[in-house]
């Protein structure tokens, strides 16, 4: 098969080209490499004889011409290029929407154009916001964003929005309503809206894979944009205790990159893929929290122990956790590389500008 995948120089879109091509696929590599991603000396980490075009996903002359491919057409989109990350402010949000909506946008008028019907999109647990939770009396319940006084006064566990008891945090299944609480989660569900309005209009397929917290070697490192575990380990780097908000007891699906990048490769691979969007969680199926990340990466490293700093931000959410049961039953998607063995590889594996 022939592949686009954009953002294909990124932590993720890298591990899936990669993983692409060891498989035996033609993969085209498309990706901006912007200096906020990248740093101003980009090391490209395609693999060697994938061509890669420098260029960026809402240049349509670009995408006209890449999904040609010298009259090679493509026969599938994997549309890795986003802006990640919950970002500084506010300021950042035409930034977003830009990269990730207009950008998208622009992808799926190109597929229109080229014949295109295939995409696999990246996409996000974040688009939950909340995950799932149940109350003793009301069973399961949504609650709304937590209120900026519980958090000052360090209450960060959602109460049930019916009586206000503690909840159970649980397992988060596909068919969950989506509810973002910031910007960044807006435009990935955007993204997923688009899409779907794509494949109707076309008859063309969607695999939306809502990744949840993916960590692994490349890695952007001392970025506000990038994911906690780089954070932690740039932090370390620097002979620094990492800082751990809130109490450190958000729980998260923490993932391999490589576990992520054979998911992409399963959805592509599909014989008879579902007409419209089918969303599927990829994450590892084991929960542990965010503290439980910094302490295994601070052991591994041999560095400073975390500190619990009570701050907060507040888009984040309190808990996420995945059901990866859909792609294990329609992908065949396990993941294969465990938090403990992740954490001790990642804690020596070169970040991206390190």
């Amino acid at each position: 098969m022939r592949i686009l995948v954009t953002g294909a120089a990124g932590f993720i879109g890298a591990a899936v080209t990669t993983d692409l091509v060891a498989a035996g696929h033609d993969v085209v590599a498309l990706d901006a490499l912007l200096p906020s991603v990248h740093g101003p000396e980009p090391v490209v980490s395609v693999p060697r004889g994938v061509p890669l075009t420098v260029g960026d996903v809402r240049d349509a002359a670009v995408l006209d011409r890449v999904l040609d491919g010298g009259g090679d057409p493509v026969d599938a989109v994997c549309h890795q290029a986003a802006k990640v990350g919950l970002g500084v402010d506010l300021q950042d949000a035409p930034e977003y929407a830009a990269h990730n909506d207009l950008g998208t946008a622009t992808v799926l008028a190109a597929m229109d154009r080229a014949g295109v019907r295939r995409l696999v999109l990246a996409s996000s647990m974040v688009v939950y916001g909340e995950g799932a939770y149940a109350c003793p009396e009301h069973g399961a319940v949504a609650p709304g964003p937590r209120r900026r006084a519980d958090l000052d006064a360090g209450r960060f566990e959602p109460p049930c929005p019916v009586c206000r008891a503690p909840l159970a945090p649980g397992l988060v299944g596909e068919d969950a309503p989506l509810d973002p609480r910031n910007v960044y989660a807006a435009t990935k569900v955007a993204q997923e809206h688009l899409a779907a309005s794509w494949a109707r209009a076309t008859e063309g397929s969607v695999a939306a894979l809502r990744y949840h917290n993916v960590f692994g070697p490349r890695m952007p490192r001392d970025t506000p944009y990038a994911g906690v575990a780089s954070l932690f380990r740039s932090a370390l780097a620097r002979g620094e205790a990492p800082r751990v908000f809130e109490d450190g007891g958000q729980r998260r699906d923490f993932v391999h990159v490589s576990d992520v990048a054979r998911a992409n490769r399963l959805a592509l691979e599909l014989g008879k893929p579902p007409a419209g969007l089918r969303a599927y969680n990829v994450g590892s199926g084991v929960v542990h929290t965010v503290g439980d990340l910094a302490a295994g990466l601070a052991v591994a490293a041999g560095g400073p122990a975390p500190v619990v700093t009570g701050e907060y931000r507040l888009g984040d959410v309190r808990h996420v956790t995945a059901s990866s049961a859909r792609a294990a039953a329609e992908l065949g998607y396990r993941a294969a590389v465990g938090f403990g063995a992740g954490v001790r590889a990642f804690a020596a594996e070169p970040l991206r500008g390190a």
